[in-house]
């Protein structure tokens, strides 16, 4: 019996060191589930075990046995672990980067042949069970592999790895089967809970990996539509291609391309947008944040626009209200590995909230990014971020200028305090370098807070005017 799964509905972006301005590789989604679910950001130190840990889900009792060394890692686990983890993204202590995951579907036919399995491995666990264990991308895709090919997996996922060198993209398909692509250094990705990767060259394994007999698989079971018969076109074999996609999912792919490579000329509802593409210029940390922001501005599809009212509802925006935090994974060249990776977060809506850039080194988080409860609480950094965006939603017009200049303050505040920091690191010893680190995280959060609460402030003082039941009336009386 195939599960019934609550899938969460992210948007994913890669970026190349080559494509990038400054040699950085990136990772990025945005993790949409639930409009008001917190999460917390964390640190997992390193540990050593005389046996073998095991990991048993809460979430659909998925287990595993551990190996008995934990690398240090970061992660963004939910606030509460009754549902299952859902650690999400981080980096461990080798500089490995990895984000799960893009929720995708496989269909009908290819499940029939290999179901999801209800106790398999899921999104819940991903992080925690591959990211602490391996020293390269290239590994966290065959170890997650490996895993899913021996316990099944419960649900269809995309999952992001990236490390000084490389970015994979990986992709489950039905229970045990799955493809994995670099991402040439040239070039970037944007995924929207669709099957995304395309062509596999079974020739090429330094660009490619797949599960084990995959291609048997698919022809013994007459899974490859190709009339050919001569490519094999993992979207087109395992993935999606129905209505739903097309008010869902395809055209956050096509505003992506509208943002990056506006030469290219697609529908918002094309089914046949190319996964690899080749931007227009080098691509900013910037433009990564305002893609993970937007919502169709400049187009009749934006909600907060001045299209018609059909319009303005007619396709699901890349920033909503259900997304849970954002992050940017970014890996810089010619660093110190502790310093080379930056966790861009932000806590709740990303058109909304502030990236703050946590340096991978450090071995702590701020109080306020830790302990989150489910309902409002001041002094939570997600709930601080939450409620500056719940206070400009009823007045976008009146007060969407104040957001917007905070968060362009914010932009400029830590693009200089991550150059001051990268001028520090140099000498410092292995031990120096992380507690520096984790003062610099400190700062940068106090930062980002001080200037949301100060926003909060002025919010909620303009607001006492917005009443219904007020009333304009002559000043003498």
């Amino acid at each position: 019996m195939i599960p019934t799964k609550n899938f969460s509905a992210c948007t994913s972006m890669i970026v190349g060191k080559n494509a990038s301005i400054d040699g950085s590789i990136m990772i990025a989604r945005n993790e949409d589930s639930k409009a008001s679910w917190p999460k917390n950001y964390v640190i997992h130190p390193h540990e050593e075990f005389d046996q073998p840990q095991e990991f048993s889900s809460n979430d659909n009792g998925f287990k595993i046995s551990l190996p008995t060394i934990r690398a240090k890692y970061s992660a963004t686990p939910e606030w509460t672990d009754k549902f299952g983890l859902f650690e999400e993204d981080g980096f461990n202590e080798y500089g490995v980067a990895m984000s799960a995951t893009e929720s995708t579907y496989t269909n009908k036919l290819a499940l029939g042949a290999d179901p999801l399995v209800e106790d398999g491995i899921g999104e819940e666990a991903m992080i925690t069970v591959v990211l602490p264990y391996v020293k390269t991308a290239r590994e966290g895709v065959q170890r997650l592999g490996q895993i899913v090919e021996y316990y099944g997996t419960s649900e269809s996922n995309g999952i992001l790895f990236a490390d000084q060198n490389e970015a994979w993209y990986m992709e489950t398909g039905g229970g045990h089967h799955w493809v994995a692509q670099r991402i040439p250094d040239d070039s970037y990705a944007v995924i929207a809970n669709q099957s995304a990767i395309q062509e596999i060259d079974f020739d090429d394994p330094k660009h490619f990996m797949w599960s084990t007999n995959i291609r048997k698989f698919v022809a013994d079971n007459h899974l490859n539509p190709d009339p050919s018969g001569h490519s094999f076109n993992f979207r087109q074999i395992f993935g999606t291609a129905d209505l739903s996609d097309t008010y869902y999912n395809t055209p956050r792919v096509w505003y992506g391309l509208r943002m990056f490579s506006p030469d290219l000329e697609f529908d918002p509802t094309s089914q046949n947008m190319p996964f690899i593409n080749q931007a227009n210029r080098k691509l900013s940390l910037f433009d990564v944040q305002d893609f993970l922001g937007s919502h169709y501005q400049g187009t009749a599809y934006d909600p907060i626009g001045e299209g018609s009212e059909h319009d303005r509802h007619h396709f699901r925006p890349i920033s909503l209200a259900k997304t849970q935090e954002a992050h940017i994974l970014q890996i810089r060249p010619n660093m110190p590995t502790p310093a080379a990776g930056i966790q861009w977060l932000a806590m709740g809506v990303a058109a909304q909230s502030s990236f703050v850039p946590f340096y991978a080194g450090a071995t702590d988080t701020p109080t306020e990014y830790q302990h989150a409860s489910g309902t409002y609480a001041p002094n939570q950094a997600y709930w601080t971020y939450k409620l500056a965006g719940v206070l400009v939603d009823p007045h976008y017009v009146s007060f969407g200028p104040k957001l917007n200049d905070t968060r362009a303050d914010l932009r400029v505040a830590f693009q200089q305090a991550v150059k001051k920091a990268d001028a520090a690191v140099g000498g410092l010893s292995n031990v120096e370098l992380a507690d520096f680190l984790t003062k610099v995280n400190f700062e940068n959060a106090k930062t980002g807070l001080t200037a949301y609460n100060k926003l909060i402030s002025d919010l909620i003082t303009h607001s006492t005017d917005f009443s219904p039941i007020n009333f304009k009336q002559d000043v003498n009386l």
